[in-house]
């Protein structure tokens, strides 16, 4: 068994094959300590519980800062990319710059928010995603004087794909005066992501903590880049005015506090916060750095593209990319299938948890895991496969 497994004891992660690390990861039992205090700050402070919660707020921000080797980011937090994203986009002068250049590997809060005001006017450039290799290249190629903004991911949802060439592509925005935005939900906590190394410093940065933080829910960053203060969200809740409550509120024009604070929402629900910070400690503690998380993952991942190769499998049933080296995917690994849903259902009948997104099957694994479990998860996999009607 995995060391790591008895921390993780709620999720009896040691007997169920969670190949689910790429969505809900499980949870280290310490996450309860983290609710409960949320409960019992509650109970005894009533509304006075709120100078405890904003301290739980900002130990999650200076979590997000690690992650990003970022020690001074300002960073709004929200309880999902969506809400950060339309507060950001409402913040672009779309009146005198209308397109926004995007690619169709996004996750579906772009895909479908960009697809939405598409059909109200705005000039929604949608490019490919493969091939990824010159995929910067090509959303660099595709801003001009008209683009506020180019919104890509640093790792793909759907195939692990890192995408290269972000330091390019960051330049030719600031060159335009357009706004780079990273969805790097797939790389925190999966991997090493200093956003100096990236060239991302000018950039805008959204992600979250559902996926290989283990935070769960309600625990999502913006990263802003210094000249923020320069923007006004026409989506704005009061908290962005929090610091300025007690002055004098002129009707015609609405004031902003400075740096993350202009980009906050309104009163929310705290206990994901401090499930978030208790969560953060435990990385600390048991010295799970993106670095150390990247080596796990980069094992795990290889390991089941070993062992599904050696299956197999006719290519017209399901497959995986080949030519491409494993160390430019992420922390998952991607098959694809014409009938990924009806394998995903056959796992899930043998008790492997997976998911599948269109035709591609994703099996994710997690540093709570075993070797020999991921070993089982593939043979499992196998009988899954013959077990399917269109399987020869």
């Amino acid at each position: 068994m995995n060391r790591l497994a008895e921390h993780y004891a709620r999720f009896g992660v040691a007997d169920r094959l969670l190949l689910t690390g790429h969505s809900h990861q499980a949870w280290p039992d310490v996450a309860l300590e983290g609710q409960v205090e949320a409960f019992e700050d509650a109970a005894r402070h009533v509304d006075d519980k709120w100078e405890r919660a904003l301290a739980k707020a900002d130990e999650v921000r200076a979590g997000f800062r690690r992650a990003i080797a970022d020690p001074g980011a300002e960073i709004a937090l929200g309880a999902s990319t969506h809400d950060l994203i339309v507060r950001l986009l409402s913040a672009l002068d779309l009146r005198a710059r209308p397109r926004l250049v995007t690619t169709d590997g996004e996750f579906h809060t772009l895909r479908r928010q960009l697809a939405r005001l598409r059909e109200e006017g705005l000039d929604v450039a949608r490019l490919p995603a493969e091939p990824v290799d010159s995929l910067a290249e090509r959303l660099a190629d595709a801003v001009d004087e008209s683009t506020s903004a180019v919104l890509v991911s640093a790792v793909l949802f759907e195939t692990a794909r890192i995408v290269p060439g972000l330091d390019a592509l960051a330049r030719a925005c600031e060159r335009s005066g357009a706004e780079l935005v990273v969805d790097a939900y797939h790389a925190l906590g999966a991997m090493p992501f200093a956003l100096a190394d990236h060239g991302l410093d000018g950039a805008w940065v959204v992600g979250g903590g559902y996926k290989y933080l283990q935070l769960g829910e309600g625990n999502c960053l913006l990263r802003m880049p210094a000249h923020a203060d320069e923007l006004r969200p026409a989506i704005t809740g009061w908290y962005a005015e929090f610091s300025a409550l007690a002055h004098e509120h002129d009707p015609l024009r609405v004031a902003y506090g400075h740096g993350a604070e202009r980009f906050a929402g309104s009163t929310y629900d705290p206990t994901s916060h401090y499930r978030a910070a208790r969560v953060m400690r435990f990385f600390a503690e048991h010295g799970l750095t993106p670095e150390r998380l990247r080596t796990s993952y980069r094992g795990q991942v290889d390991l089941l593209a070993e062992r599904f190769d050696a299956l197999g499998a006719p290519d017209h049933l399901i497959t995986r990319d080949r030519d491409t080296p494993l160390d430019r995917y992420g922390a998952f690994l991607a098959l694809r299938s014409p009938v990924a849903g009806e394998v995903k259902a056959a796992l899930a009948a043998r008790g492997v948890m997976a998911d599948s997104r269109g035709p591609w099957l994703r099996l994710g694994p997690a540093p709570y895991l075993a070797d020999e479990q991921l070993d089982r998860a593939v043979e499992l996999l196998g009988e899954a496969l013959r077990s399917l009607p269109r399987s020869p």
